[in-house]
């Protein structure tokens, strides 16, 4: 396999994790994307730092958000 294409197929490829985050805020707000992903880093004072400490950890829920985002992108185009 030629190490160029290991992440061809893979549409999340050099996005940053913040960056995600910080587009899925700016287009539902926390308040949706709490409605959206059941967490308190997105319900209860939420920051971009807070929930990036919390995805970073917490595999299940970062996967949620990248889906998200995947979603609201492909909706877009």
């Amino acid at each position: 396999m030629n190490p160029d294409n290991k992440q061809a197929n893979n549409p999340l490829h050099g996005i940053k994790l913040q960056t995600i985050v910080e587009y899925l805020v700016d287009n539902y707000g926390w308040k949706n994307m709490a409605k959206e992903i059941n967490v308190n880093c997105f319900k209860n004072d939420p920051s971009i730092k807070s929930s990036l400490k919390f995805l970073r950890k917490t595999p299940w829920a970062r996967e949620k958000v990248e889906q998200l985002y995947l979603d609201l992108i492909d909706r877009k185009s």
